[in-house]
């Protein structure tokens, strides 16, 4: 059953008007994500210390948003999640996912780094990808200067933003410093999509199997890039030695079965996974606090899993 809740958020979408993502721009779908957002989004937390930090990505210049939980101090090295935001390559921003990365900073006392990676079709594939591990490995490098333990880091993000941490993981895990975890919601893993999920959630649930086709279209320019692991991570060929995961679906999700087939990958490479399906919820559901109570449960169980994960007390 869909959860009451997401079902009145979907005619609230609807009443407004709000029209298929694949039908507008680039420039029009991110306006359109900006308003959707503002009618969907708890208010914002306060959090001890937001910093803004500008690196070197290729030839290119990225942000990077650092929040220090609400009870910290400046002196302490914190555990760091690295996050990437959802929007299917297309949309987002550093603002977009403020009021979770505020939520997921002070539940889990982590310092929670945002990534403003480069959106598609400006920049296609590999350049968010790139853009995450430069982020990654930049945020490790200047750990000391920023108030971060280097040996206590994570990376996770949602839909898009999960299939850019699942592909960082892949390639970082034999430097030096690599992730210790892996948060992915709701992650879009194989891009080809073709799972059950894709076609019986293909309409009627905010996210369609049309839109993640446009979303890909946008990221993609050569249609063969969409098999190559970076692309699709579950269709590495080893996942073998890759850091803990916590892996959260939406039942009623074009993406569920990327999620769920991507755990049950991960376990059957000998990685600790847990898999815990909102089997209610609507893609995007996590920041969607103002309107869904189950959001908040979901951060809570990312926050809980971080602490875990990092040994945070």
């Amino acid at each position: 059953m869909l959860d009451p809740q997401a079902q009145a958020l979907l005619k609230l979408m609807s009443d407004n008007g709000f029209v298929p993502i694949q039908t507008l721009t680039a420039s029009e779908a991110r306006k359109a994500y900006e308003v959707r957002r503002k009618l969907t989004q708890a208010p914002p937390e306060a959090v001890a210390v937001i910093s803004n930090h500008s690196i070197e990505s290729e030839a290119a210049t990225i942000t990077l948003r650092s929040y220090r939980p609400i009870d910290s101090t400046i002196s302490e090295n914190l555990p760091a999640l690295i996050y990437f935001h959802g929007g299917g390559w297309t949309v987002g921003d550093l603002d977009s996912h403020d009021v979770l990365c505020r939520s997921l900073s002070n539940r889990s006392k982590c310092m929670v780094v945002a990534v403003n990676y480069r959106l598609a079709p400006e920049n296609p594939f590999p350049a968010a990808y790139i853009d995450s591990l430069n982020a990654f490995r930049w945020v490790a490098a200047n750990a000391n200067k920023l108030g971060v333990d280097a040996s206590r880091m994570a990376v996770g993000g949602d839909s898009a933003g999960g299939n850019l941490a699942a592909a960082a993981c892949i390639a970082l895990r034999e430097e030096a410093t690599r992730p210790k975890f892996q948060l992915l919601i709701y992650p879009a893993v194989d891009l080809q999509a073709q799972t059950p999920s894709y076609f019986q959630n293909a309409t009627g649930y905010g996210l369609t199997r049309d839109a993640m086709i446009w979303y890909t279209s946008n990221y993609i320019n050569d249609p063969a890039h969409i098999t190559d692991w970076r692309a699709s991570p579950i269709l590495a060929q080893n996942l073998q030695g890759l850091p803990p995961a916590l892996v959260i679906t939406a039942g009623f999700d074009p993406l569920c079965d990327d999620g769920l087939n991507y755990a049950d990958a991960l376990s059957n490479a000998g990685c600790k996974v847990e898999y815990v399906s909102f089997s209610r919820q609507i893609h995007g559901f996590i920041t969607m606090g103002g309107l869904i109570d189950e959001t908040k449960t979901a951060v809570n169980l990312c926050a809980q899993s971080l602490k875990q994960a990092l040994s945070i007390k």
